[in-house]
């Protein structure tokens, strides 16, 4: 039988090239990738009530994180974290303020060229960007609007700080102007339109994206939709956290200072503003049902990661603090997180810790690209493709801040001089910064027990410690507890090694525990003896005129002296001079 040779040659060359074809279109398209983040949301106080709609669509089909934390519990060094993969001690953004390193010209030509958004375009990611980006982002002095990022394709930045009406945009490099429209202007709902317009240009034959909607809620000012205007009317601020409205014993000066037990004027303050923050937080809600069921109806939803979370917690009368956050305690540094996406189980909740700092880490990963070596932060896959394998993903969380201050508060004139920052005259002049609330912490993990210790950067050289399984509302500083001296000498090393770290050094495995074991039960022991007092206290209904006359004597004698002390360093990093805003 005769066989054409240059038939067969054909025949084999077409076979090869089918298989070839077969082989590429076989190869998955790298997932897209959805980052909702809000502003101010906390997770301690009930900050997720309100996102129900969220909690099932991503949290119940996706992994829910019980412990993730912010490295700076403030909100542009935060974003920068989340932006760049570092530290504030790597990154450089100390605080709200230009001079404090917040979307200034430094920050633009350093950092912002290795923030992951660039890594993504690499990878050939389309990237979207809508709403708040960093406090200063579109000011004259930094750029103005013609600044748009490096890594980001289309562009919708907010001006300045978080509002909901009267606000400028950076579109594209271009001003855009809005006013007072709820059709319109509502920020929330317009980041969510843009958002659904750019998913609607997406397809099967577009390269792959991410959608980052930064959203103005729940920072103040509140005005919700006016549809919702009157949900959770009556709703009181939590009264059950164990440190509210309670007196701090022991803690840093900032802290010495709150009226006890607060005025009727400042509970319906800041019964005011959660009822407000949760208004807010229902517009975000919607927005991320319109998005899943965008990428539902285009058929992207089961190749696509949706991500949620805050930049940084809040607090709403926690130890007499009125409303706002930068402190170092819990409420004030947890976030919610939840991510849904392939691979990921419905239903699954980790207790590890991952932070902000993971998050360029991660999207970088699973668009296929090698994270930066200069990045501290790593990538959080291995959470939810090996739980078991992860365990111990991190078990030292480092916190840092940088206090800022003014020289004159409105309405405060008594304050004038005192280098004090956020002083409300309708919360009685209560101060929630100073130059001096500048500290870092570190939260370790050892075995069962878990940790927290702090550095102020203060004229005493303040120190803060708890033991966060006995005394989960840190009252009880265990600084000057002999018992726990070896403890504390563990978390001192672990800390200056953390405030020193870069890239790789910055995950510090499991501490030494030699000494853990046996002061613990010491620390519980004094712990449980020591708490008595807050609880006395919480009961006491005769004692609020008396504690106010001290508070007002201890201010007529110089209570704040502290805070117009020259500094002497403590901790291993330093922050920039003329921190005004």
């Amino acid at each position: 039988m005769f066989v054409d040779k240059a038939c067969v040659v054909v025949v084999a060359a077409i076979l090869v090239v089918a298989a070839a074809q077969s082989t590429t279109t076989s190869t998955p398209k790298p997932p897209n990738i959805v980052f909702v983040l809000t502003d101010d949301q906390d997770l301690v106080l009930g900050g997720m009530e309100p996102m129900q709609k969220t909690t099932n669509l991503i949290g119940k089909q996706g992994i829910t994180f019980e412990n993730a934390f912010v490295s700076v519990p403030i909100c542009c060094p935060s974003r920068s974290s989340f932006l760049t993969g570092k530290y504030q001690h790597n990154h450089h953004a100390f605080n709200n303020s230009v001079a404090g390193g917040c979307s200034s010209t430094s920050w633009q030509q350093e950092q912002e060229p290795k923030a992951f958004p660039v890594y993504l375009k690499q990878q050939g990611y389309s990237t979207f960007y809508a709403g708040k980006y960093l406090n200063r982002y579109g000011y004259d002095n930094v750029g103005g609007t013609a600044h748009v990022p490096p890594g980001w394709d289309w562009w919708v930045g907010l001006v300045g700080n978080s509002v909901y009406y009267d606000y400028d945009l950076s579109v594209n490099g271009t001003t855009e102007s809005h006013g007072h429209d709820y059709l319109e202007d509502y920020l929330t709902d317009l980041i969510n339109r843009k958002g659904q317009e750019f998913l609607e240009l997406q397809n099967d034959n577009s390269a792959p994206f991410f959608m980052m909607l930064s959203a103005p809620a729940c920072h103040e000012p509140f005005p919700s939709a006016p549809h919702y205007s009157h949900y959770y009317a009556g709703k009181k601020a939590p009264r059950d956290h164990g440190s509210f409205n309670v007196k701090a014993h022991d803690k840093h000066w900032l802290l010495e200072q709150p009226i006890i037990p607060m005025p009727n004027d400042t509970l319906d303050l800041v019964d005011d503003f959660y009822q407000n923050r949760l208004r807010t937080l229902l517009s975000v809600d919607d927005m991320v049902e319109d998005v899943y069921n965008v990428l539902r109806r285009k058929k992207m939803l089961d190749n696509t990661y949706l991500f949620f979370t805050s930049d940084h917690g809040y607090h709403l009368g926690q130890f007499g603090l009125p409303y706002d956050k930068r402190e170092p305690y819990e409420f004030d540094i947890r976030v919610p997180l939840m991510v849904k996406g392939p691979g990921i189980k419905a239903g699954m909740v980790s207790k590890e810790s991952p932070m902000n700092i993971d998050f360029g880490p991660t999207f970088i990963s699973l668009a296929g690209g090698s994270v930066p070596s200069f990045m501290d932060g790593k990538t959080m896959e291995p959470l939810w493709r090996d739980p078991v394998g992860s365990k111990g993903f991190r078990d030292n969380v480092l916190i840092e801040y940088s206090g800022e201050e003014k020289q004159s508060i409105n309405g405060c004139p008594q304050l004038t001089g005192q280098r004090v920052f956020n002083c409300n005259h309708l919360a009685h002049c209560v101060c929630e910064d100073a130059h001096n609330n500048t500290f870092a912490c570190v939260r370790s993990t050892m075995g069962s027990n878990v940790y927290k210790y702090c550095e102020f950067k203060d004229d005493a050289s303040f120190v803060e410690m708890y033991d966060l399984i006995a005394d989960p509302w840190e009252l009880t500083n265990l600084e000057k507890n002999a018992d726990t001296s070896g403890v504390q000498a563990t978390l001192k090393q672990a800390l200056h090694e953390l405030t020193a770290c870069s890239g790789a050094t910055c995950n510090i495995q499991k501490l030494k525990t030699k000494t853990i074991r046996k002061e613990a039960k010491k620390s519980e022991e004094m712990i449980s003896a020591a708490t008595s007092y807050s609880k006395s206290e919480k009961k006491a209904k005769g004692e609020g005129k008396k504690e106010r006359k001290k508070g007002k004597d201890k201010k007529k004698k110089g209570g704040n002296r502290k805070a117009v002390t020259e500094n002497q360093p403590v901790v291993l990093f330093t922050q920039p001079d003329n921190f005004l805003m």
